[in-house]
């Protein structure tokens, strides 16, 4: 994406313009004197040194990709599976602000394992963003999965595979309503997730475009609260916000079972992704938490393990959809690796 935002500075590094960011601009500038004044003889408008909050920049970043590669691609509307998990939230209520909420459709798909939490946080949040909620229960689809499986086989679909069952018959009917009736799907996983493979293939990850494949997890909360507070109410439930994230593919799963807490997680994500990519406001404190780590037996082993999560997730990633670039080093183009690597 372009952000706009085109400048000009004298020769002492001071920015004496800057045009408008995310939309459209036009302004012609005169060089005088060893000054930079408009058309009209008059300086330009002082440039706020601070510049946008990060958050608002991915905002805006993420609602013009949206409605650029929505229209270029001749799509007038969108769909997304609701599960009550912030991602999914955060994807609907951005997709509400890039496209207007007549043009947004959810469909929630509860399982045997699906609290009524989830459900209902899903209702509440679709009422909030006046999107319509299609409800399409998946509890029969998964036993006849299982007992097909069984009677093939000759052994119960359990564990991981009965897990990743579930997304792929989600992902299935939402594919199959995008092709009923034309909307895109925007896939919801965001950065770490995908980062580290904890995504199912042909099932969550199934789309045209990932709104918040760019977004840290840790990210992805800090956006919601942003829309909220800059709306002046909770368009995403705070019951969203505040859930432990899980994938509700099992009874009691939490994300935090499978990986490092978010918070541990992300730091060291955006070292070994980005780097010395991460902007100035960023890698004093992620460096030296990287250094903190590896100063350590068990940080360094936690650096190991994420290390090599990454490496055998390229896979997936090659066959995930596009993500809308936020950062310094995205996932696709600006990240090429070796699909087969091992990692010592």
């Amino acid at each position: 994406m372009y952000d706009g935002a085109s400048f000009a500075v004298e020769a002492s590094g001071r920015i004496a313009f800057e045009a408008q960011r995310f939309v459209e601009d036009h302004t012609v500038l005169r060089f005088d004197q060893g000054q930079f004044l408009l058309s009209n003889g008059l300086p330009p408008p002082a440039v706020p040194r601070e510049g946008l909050p990060r958050a608002e920049f991915y905002r805006r970043q993420i609602v013009l990709g949206l409605r650029d590669y929505a229209r270029r691609c001749g799509f007038k509307d969108v769909v997304v599976g609701s599960s009550g998990g912030i991602d999914s939230a955060l994807t609907l209520a951005l997709a509400v602000q890039a496209l207007g909420a007549g043009h947004v459709h959810a469909v929630t798909m509860p399982s045997r394992w699906s609290s009524n939490g989830s459900v209902d946080d899903s209702a509440q949040l679709c009422e909030r963003l006046g999107v319509t909620l299609h409800t399409h229960p998946i509890a029969d689809l998964v036993a006849q999965y299982a007992n097909g499986f069984e009677s093939a086989f000759g052994t119960n679909l359990k564990g991981l595979a009965l897990e990743n069952v579930q997304a792929r018959i989600r992902g299935t009917i939402l594919m199959e309503y995008s092709n009923q009736f034309g909307p895109l799907l925007l896939t919801t996983g965001n950065k770490s997730e995908i980062s580290v493979g904890y995504c199912t293939l042909y099932g969550d990850t199934n789309g045209g475009l990932g709104l918040i494949g760019d977004l840290y997890k840790t990210e992805v909360f800090a956006l919601s609260r942003h829309l909220n507070q800059e709306a002046g109410q909770e368009l995403i439930p705070n019951a969203i916000i505040d859930k432990p994230p899980s994938a509700e593919l099992a009874p009691g799963q939490r994300d935090s079972d499978s990986l490092p807490p978010y918070e541990v997680l992300d730091e060291v994500l955006k070292w070994e992704i980005e780097g010395h990519r991460l902007g100035p406001d960023e890698y004093p404190a992620v460096a030296a938490y990287h250094a903190q780590l590896q100063a350590t037996a068990e940080g360094r082993a936690l650096i190991q393990r994420v290390r090599q999560l990454i490496a055998r997730s390229e896979y997936k990633r090659r066959q995930a959809p596009p993500v809308i670039r936020l950062r310094a080093r995205a996932f696709g183009s600006g990240r090429q690796m070796p699909v087969a690597a091992r990692l010592i």
